[in-house]
């Protein structure tokens, strides 16, 4: 599996602020064997995010693209918006594990619109911007990121 992660953070963007969740991210994934192949941290600009997402997905390069930061309900908090203009299919049952998972931990759960879905063959996830949240949200899901990947690409096996 290969995986790009982008993360969105005005101040992490201009060098302000090192971003911490990308490569916790990072570190998380190449535990499970997943091949890290682009990572790149850009402004909370919904049309350079949906524009970054869409490349990155019709590149054919990457199986699964993860984002970080955004998801919450500040003004700036705008990668659901810039998500789901480029996706194909929505997976509403990805960002229902993730704040099911999330609310058992904290009630700021309830604020998350992270969303999830395809375009073409990549499979991509808004996560939190914080490196705990981002991997407690991933761990929630991940369990069906496999089988989604290969139904995704054209697996036609039963989902027995």
């Amino acid at each position: 599996m290969k995986a790009a992660i982008l993360t969105l953070s005005d101040k992490g963007s201009r060098g302000e602020r090192a971003d911490v969740s990308g490569p916790a991210l990072a570190s998380w994934l190449t535990e499970r064997e997943v091949e890290i192949a682009r990572t790149e941290v850009i402004p909370d600009e919904a049309d350079l995010i949906s524009a970054k997402l869409a490349e990155w997905a019709d590149g054919g390069e990457f199986d699964l693209i993860l984002t970080t930061g955004g998801t919450g309900v500040s003004p700036r908090d705008v990668t659901p918006e810039a998500t789901v203009r480029v996706l194909d299919r929505l997976i509403p049952g990805f960002g229902e594990a993730m704040r099911a998972a999330s609310l058992a931990k904290t009630p700021q759960a309830m604020i998350s619109r992270a969303v999830s879905g395809v375009r073409k063959q990549t499979l991509i996830v808004n996560l939190p911007g914080s490196p705990r949240g981002a991997i407690e949200n991933l761990e929630a899901v991940w369990p069906a990121i496999p089988h989604a990947l290969k139904k995704i690409q054209g697996d036609m096996g039963d989902c027995v």
